[in-house]
């Protein structure tokens, strides 16, 4: 990947010189193979559901129904969503909006969810129509939340609207309790330098999730471990195991037993030997039933090249 033109230092800089560029330069092809391929790494962790946050500011339009459909055909459960944000003119906020409506429309069988980037990108306007959009639709809004310093006033402007259908990501500076369910990103969080807040303090739900870096929970788990008993060297594995997400009609057999957090706080290596969700049987002997993941990754990667390009 092309370096950024300057070298960031802080949140601000790694979000405007890297992630915002390489959002603004993907293509539905790209983001076709970069579900695929994240739908099987998830499976190859023993992941089987993806709450997803999308950003592709010129390929906005069918853009949730490309991952939808590319995580279903390897054989992962997704929910998605459009990162609605200002940072692209006004025609990018209509489209981002038009997108979450038509795919929750679309998809009426699943939980699901209106995005927005943070508060720090949208006007007052654009959040009231975030919020009244996730209220006609009976639907809760997927947001980061005062993930960095820059963002902290996002409590104060978050207040009026949250309730408890939200996924409130990050939260590391959030400044008071609102409603929802708090998602918890610890290697995210330390690969952009933002900081630590133990995610409960407030009494919110909590569920780990990784910002799009993998789909290894366990290994989220351990990570989310030993940041919390840096924080309190009293605490156990308990509070970051009860924050993974468990699927139900999802079946995984592990290379280990006992899977329990005493055992996996301190057991790396841990490997999954089948999968199956919905009584289908989608990984087993070390592999995707359902696509080759060869050539999954064989063609990511001629993806990432035409990504690297336009970078």
């Amino acid at each position: 990947m092309p370096a950024p033109p300057r070298t960031p230092t802080t949140f601000s800089d790694i979000l405007e010189l890297v992630w915002w560029r390489l959002d603004r330069a993907l293509d539905l092809e790209m983001i076709r193979w970069s579900a695929m391929l994240g739908a099987v790494e998830a499976l190859e962790c023993g992941t089987t559901s993806i709450v997803d946050h999308h950003s592709s500011p010129e390929a906005i339009d069918g853009s949730l129904d490309v991952i939808h459909d590319a995580c279903r055909e390897v054989g992962v459960r997704i929910t998605t969503c459009y990162e609605v944000t200002d940072r692209n003119g006004a025609d990018g906020t209509k489209a981002g909006l038009a997108e979450n409506e038509r795919y929750v429309r679309a998809h009426p069988d699943q939980t699901n969810y209106v995005g927005a980037h943070a508060c720090l990108t949208l006007s007052d306007a654009t959040l009231e129509a975030v919020a009244g959009l996730a209220a006609d639709l009976g639907v809760g809004v997927h947001i980061h939340v005062a993930e960095g310093l820059v963002d902290r006033d996002a409590g104060r402007r978050l207040e009026p609207y949250a309730d408890e259908r939200w996924l409130l990501a990050h939260a590391v500076h959030l400044d008071r309790p609102l409603p929802g369910t708090v998602l918890h990103n610890p290697r995210s969080n330390l690969n952009n330098a933002v900081g630590y807040a133990r995610p409960d303090r407030f009494g919110n739900v909590v569920r780990l999730g990784t910002d799009g870096i993998g789909a290894d929970m366990l290994e989220e788990f351990r990570l989310a471990f030993v940041q919390l008993r840096a924080a309190d060297v009293t605490v156990t594995p308990e509070p970051p195991w009860s924050w993974l997400g468990w699927d139900a009609g999802a079946v995984v057999t592990w290379s280990y037993d006992p899977m329990e957090p005493w055992h996996l706080a301190y057991t790396p290596g841990v490997r999954v030997q089948t999968v199956s969700v919905d009584g289908d049987v989608v990984y087993e002997h070390c592999r995707p039933t359902r696509v080759d993941a060869g050539e999954v990754r064989a063609r990511a990667a001629e993806q990432a090249r035409r990504l690297f390009t336009r970078l």
